[in-house]
């Protein structure tokens, strides 16, 4: 299995919205697009595995210098780095994403800090991705598109993050009904909670009202996972867990009509 292959079947594996949407790419292009997506779970993964957020600041550091070209011995360096020499990934685009995945380190005060995590993590993503396909004009809409499916990412892993130690909420919100970060944390199915993720699922569905529509069909791979964003947040707490068929068809169906 060659390296690229390797990074391939790991964004399967750990994003598994994002690497079906790839698969409707132009087939030249998917390459960038698991690049991307893997460099993606690899900040992630920084702050989940880190017991303190400067470890997780520590790692984005390393990252930062490797988009820097700083030589490194670690497959996925390697090949963002040829990708950033052949032109088929933007510097700007990856340092963009670090940025947002640095603020994600410490707590969330605000629903407007919310916005901006989300925006600037989800939504950066979506842009480099149509970047990476080519995309201009389009690319504030793919960034509100990615921000929609970032705030439904982010319903759906409030258990997931609580047992982490960790809650991305807002906490103004959450006092606004009684709640800190750690009461979330010890108990992520609080009753109180509803009103909470109802109105961030609502600010989700009024991204996808006002990003949502037709797109060049070369672009779709990267507002693809808006698809499901629109699922999901349907319902506050949007179920975590693997897709089911039906998933898959609307991505499909969004491809077919050329419109998410």
């Amino acid at each position: 299995m060659s390296g690229l292959d390797a990074i391939g079947a790991s964004v399967r594996r750990h994003d598994p919205d994002r690497f079906l949407a790839a698969l409707f790419a132009p087939p030249a292009r998917r390459p960038a697009l698991f690049l991307l997506y893997a460099f993606n779970h690899e900040l992630a993964r920084a702050r989940e595995v880190a017991r303190e957020p400067m470890l997780a600041l520590i790692r984005m550091q390393w990252w930062r210098e490797v988009v820097a070209g700083a030589p490194r011995a670690h497959a996925l360096a390697t090949q963002i780095q040829a990708a950033l020499a052949a032109g088929t990934l933007g510097a700007g685009d990856l340092g963009a994403m670090i940025d947002g995945r640095e603020a994600e380190a410490g707590e969330v005060a605000s629903l407007a800090e919310f916005e901006h995590l989300v925006r600037t993590t989800a939504g950066a993503l979506a842009v480099a991705a149509g970047r990476a396909l080519g995309a201009a004009a389009e690319l504030p809409r793919l960034e509100w598109l990615g921000t929609a499916y970032g705030i439904a990412g982010q319903l759906r892993s409030v258990p997931s993050l609580a047992r982490q130690g960790r809650c991305l909420l807002p906490s103004d919100l959450l006092a606004a009904e009684g709640l800190t970060p750690e009461a979330v944390v010890a108990r992520p199915d609080d009753p109180r909670l509803r009103p909470i993720l109802a109105a961030l699922a609502d600010r989700g569905r009024r991204l996808l009202a006002e990003a949502g529509g037709r797109l060049p069909r070369p672009l779709l791979a990267a507002a693809l996972p808006a698809v499901l964003a629109r699922r999901d947040l349907r319902h506050p707490a949007p179920p975590a867990g693997p897709r089911g068929v039906g998933a898959r068809l609307a991505m499909l169906a969004a491809f077919v009509a050329g419109r998410v």
